[in-house]
């Protein structure tokens, strides 16, 4: 059995706590009280903090966590000195029961890693601030090509597999993908469920990858309604690089 399970950090972050039968896994801990207060409660085994980049609202709990249990903090190559498991593309990590792939993931930040476990079939993704649900993050420290290639190899992913990213963006993501596409009735509809589930209090996340190659203008510079958009809107290059790059500018200043 696994158990994922959302904590609020925050205004809009998510810190996703993975429990099997054989212990928790904490990713992304942007601060510690309230989920030391939720593992507590539910008396969960901390067995390890999974970390996918530098980021302050990513990382601010680790050393709460550590001193509460001692426990190993996986990460990219970076600052963060509490990071003791260094990880890099292509590194497997067991735990819990579960064996996750490390990716690459640099244009967000250069140290950016996702975790990918293929999970008997039923694959699941942790991502960060990578590709979000309709959107995926802004280019703080890498180039925009290095986003438009981690974007693609996150595409290229089981379409099945399940994306747990670290904030709730959604319902602004899709108003941004309905401006691109005006014309898709996927993103109309996931827009109009988005708004029910916050409505409800309930998270938009997980994102399932066969939606998102539906809805996410990110994931769909190859589509040919969205080539024709960017193109009479920017009066870019053809090439798919060129028409992500010019949709990410545009949502910059959306």
């Amino acid at each position: 059995m696994i158990n994922i399970e959302p904590v609020k950090a925050f205004n809009d972050n998510y810190i996703w706590l993975l429990t099997t039968y054989e212990g928790s896994v904490v990713i992304d801990p942007g601060e510690s009280k309230d989920l030391i207060n939720f593992i507590d409660k539910n008396r969960y085994k901390l067995e390890a903090i999974f970390i996918t980049h530098h980021h302050f609202d990513h990382t601010g709990g680790i050393d709460d966590l550590r001193a509460k249990d001692g426990i190993d903090v996986y990460g990219p190559n970076n600052n963060i000195d509490s990071i003791n498991k260094r990880l890099k593309e292509g590194d497997k990590v067991s735990i819990i029961g579960l064996e996750f792939e490390i990716l690459e993931v640099p244009g967000h930040t250069l140290d950016h890693i996702a975790y990918y476990c293929e999970n008997n079939g039923s694959p699941l993704l942790f991502c960060g601030d990578t590709l979000f649900s309709a959107g995926c993050g802004r280019v703080f420290e890498g180039t925009f090509e290095q986003m438009y290639h981690s974007i693609q190899k996150l595409k290229n992913l089981p379409k099945n597999t399940q994306i747990y990213c670290g904030h709730e963006y959604t319902i602004s993501n899709l108003e941004f993908a309905k401006t691109v596409e005006p014309f898709n009735k996927d993103i109309i509809s996931s827009y109009n469920n988005a708004l029910n589930l916050q409505n409800n209090d309930i998270p938009t996340l997980p994102a399932l990858l066969s939606t998102e190659l539906k809805i996410n203008p990110f994931l769909r510079s190859d589509i040919k309604e969205v080539q024709a958009n960017i193109i009479d809107k920017f009066k870019t290059n053809k090439g798919e690089e060129d028409i992500f790059t010019a949709i990410r500018q545009w949502k910059d200043i959306f």
